[in-house]
């Protein structure tokens, strides 16, 4: 708002500092008609006539400025709802629909080559070797979600299949093996270091072969 008002007091373009305005509103949660209020408000503080006395009329607020505030708005809450779709909220990780998405990138590529998705990449499963519900489960999830972003930081996708299983799409490389084993090794210690963690049993990486194609690929993933 600050941005807003000093182009409004300096006559400067408004464009800029309205769209920051609706951007902000919306990730700051207030919804398009408080936001189209508040610049209703601030027009109505700045028009000439203004006696100190005012109202703040959305109607009275020229079309174009609603318009670059709106478009400032919807731009945020799209943003934000695009994170959402292709991130879990707990783990971090990537949801199955993004990396069905991924995958489907993944056959383009190497069929535009004369290669297979299972030569040039690798899909590795990560799940809790025992049934575990709860808090003991969930906090297991985040400790794998962590320790898997951090040894697979170079692009590699991430995600999470169900709510025990994690996995990893990684180009084929020499260091591959030695990554999933130091990620397997980090893992277990971390899970062996809180009391609460120790009854989620052995960690199962595997690696799961790559169909022909993508439809195969996704039929795949909803059998994991």
């Amino acid at each position: 708002m600050d941005a807003v008002c000093a182009a409004v007091v300096s006559g400067a373009d408004l464009s800029d500092p309205l769209a920051e305005l609706g951007a902000s509103r919306a990730e700051a949660g207030v919804g398009l008609a408080g936001t189209l209020h508040d610049l209703a408000a601030l027009h109505a503080v700045s028009g000439e006539d203004s006696d100190g006395l005012v109202s703040a009329d959305p109607d009275a607020v020229p079309a174009s400025l609603i318009r670059i505030t709106a478009l400032g708005w919807a731009d945020a809450v799209s943003g934000m709802a695009v994170g959402r779709e292709v991130e879990d909220p707990l783990t971090g990780l990537n949801t199955a629909d993004y990396l069905r998405t991924r995958l489907h990138e993944i056959y383009r590529e190497s069929s535009s080559r004369g290669s297979t998705a299972d030569e040039d990449y690798a899909l590795i499963t990560v799940a809790l070797g025992v049934s575990t519900d709860g808090y003991p489960r969930m906090v297991a999830m985040v400790l794998i979600a962590d320790v898997l972003r951090t040894v697979f930081s170079a692009g590699e996708t991430t995600a999470l299949l169900r709510a025990a299983t994690a996995a990893v799409l990684a180009p084929r490389e020499p260091e591959l093996q030695t990554r999933c084993l130091q990620a397997r090794w980090m893992i277990e210690h971390r899970l062996a270091a809180d009391p609460a963690l120790r009854d989620c049993g052995q960690i199962r990486f595997q690696e799961e072969r790559l169909p022909r194609d993508h439809a195969g690929a996704c039929e795949l993933l909803a059998a994991l």
